[in-house]
Formats: C-alpha cells, sequence, structure tokens
C-alpha cells in the first residue's frame, strides 16, 4: 500500500491539489493529514472542505495547532501575522467546517505507524522536532516504527544510528529511500502549502508500507494564484512573498 503524507497544508488550495494530483498518478492508495490544514493563506473553506472528503473515504486526518487555534484554542502564543490568519480564518468557516476540525484527534496509529502534526511527546504541546534530542523524545513516546510528522515545514528524516541516537537525513526529493521497518524512523515531511528553506516548490512524501520505501517531493504549483488571493484578502504581504521565495 502507498500512503500520501501531506503536512501543513495551511489553506493552500493550488499546492493541495497538486500534492493530490501527484500522489493519484503514482498510485497513492491512502491519505495522511498531518495537521494544519489552515493558517497562512486564503482557501481554507475549500481546504477544509476537500480533506474531509478524504476524511469520510478513510483518510488519516490529525490536528495541528493551527487547526486548534481557528476550532477555539487561544492563538495568544502566535507571532501577530499568524494569530491574525486564524481571526480571519475563522470568520470564513462555517459551523460544520470548525467542528470538523475540533474534533480531529491529536495523533492516530495504524499498524506500524504513528501519524502525529508535531510530537509523540505531549509533555510541550506542539513541540517542535528541530533536533535529534528532540526526534528521540516524540519516537520513545510513539512506541512504533514509523512516525511520521509535520510542524517543522521543511523535510527532514531521522533514524536511530548504532548508538541508538537519532540521525537527521536531508532527503533527496525523488529518490526512494529505504526505510526498513526493523529500525525505527520519524519523517518530517515538509509543508505542502508554505514551503520554507528558500524552496517554494510544494513539499509532501509517499510512504511504499509494501516494500518499506519512503520518498519525498517538491512539486511546483500556482504560486502566484496563491500568493494573489492573500494579497485580495488582506492577510499579511509578507506572507504572498514566503509563498514566492520559500523563504
Amino acid at each position: 500500500m502507498i500512503i500520501a503524507l501531506l503536512a501543513d497544508v495551511h489553506a493552500n488550495l493550488e499546492a493541495l491539489e497538486a500534492c493530490l494530483d501527484h500522489a493519484r498518478e503514482h498510485g497513492a492508495e491512502q491519505y495522511a493529514f498531518l495537521g494544519d490544514l489552515v493558517g497562512y493563506n486564503a482557501d481554507p473553506a475549500a481546504v477544509v472542505d476537500r480533506v474531509s472528503q478524504f476524511a469520510a473515504a478513510g483518510a488519516i486526518v490529525v490536528q495541528g495547532n493551527h487547526d486548534a487555534a481557528v476550532s477555539g484554542a487561544s492563538c495568544e502564543q502566535m507571532n501577530e501575522s499568524a494569530a491574525a490568519v486564524i481571526r480571519w480564518t475563522r470568520q470564513q468557516l462555517s459551523s460544520a467546517q470548525k467542528s470538523f476540525l475540533a474534533g480531529l484527534p491529536i495523533s492516530k496509529r495504524d499498524g506500524p505507524a504513528y501519524f502525529v502534526h508535531a510530537s509523540a511527546d505531549r509533555s510541550e504541546p506542539w513541540a517542535y522536532v528541530f533536533d535529534g534530542l528532540r526526534a528521540a523524545a516524540s519516537m520513545s513516546a510513539a512506541q512504533a516504527p514509523y512516525v511520521f510528522c509535520g510542524h517543522i515545514h521543511e523535510p527532514v528524516l531521522y533514524f536511530l544510528g548504532a548508538d541508538r541516537r537519532p540521525q537527521p537525513f536531508i532527503p533527496e526529493p525523488g529518490v526512494p529511500i529505504p526505510v526498513a521497518g526493523h529500525r525505527n524512523w520519524l519523517a518530517i515531511v515538509g509543508s505542502c502549502g508554505q514551503p520554507r528553506g528558500g524552496n517554494p516548490a510544494a513539499s509532501y512524501a509517499l510512504f511504499d508500507r509494501d516494500r518499506e520505501l519512503l520518498t519525498y517531493y517538491r512539486l511546483p504549483y500556482d504560486v502566484d494564484a496563491a500568493a494573489r488571493k492573500l494579497r485580495l484578502a488582506g492577510l499579511p504581504e509578507h506572507l504572498a512573498r514566503r509563498l514566492e521565495t520559500g523563504e
């Protein structure tokens, strides 16, 4: 079974559709959305509706911190532009769409795989897995061969080395990585809807569970259309520029 792994869509419909089209063309049979469907971009209602269709068909969908903020949690700890988009997004969504976001689980286990937005270690809410120490905490908490997550916006793969300490690996887009199930892996799949690291291409990954292969992808999409929608909505200008530059 091939599973498409999408994180941090962030209300970017153009990037989402590009990733879904690519996944379908490459044989995806299951889909996992790893949180933050909304925030930062201008198509929250359309994205929530699209993902809810996949959820109804059996897709795995977990909640991200932006989803939680839109559906009622505080956004006080977010920076001002992120909080401004949260407040705007609340006005764009129906009660049913907010209820969908509010009802999402924080994590989901499916066989050897554990799906979560941030860290499986919940000692610190929405912890960023930005180094080996954080990766070790998440992997230990998950107790699963594979942990798939987002939140960081840049793709990276951690694996347990001979010293049992997680080592980071920066994947090459389009190159399958053997991920044998007898080892432990934590895959941050990058951001579909707000890529960073100087590369504006959308990021997502495909996991071939049967062949134990993980492939990361970077895809072009209609960045101009997504940025134009941001500007027309009157959302912070630097968010449009971030889409255009990937910075």
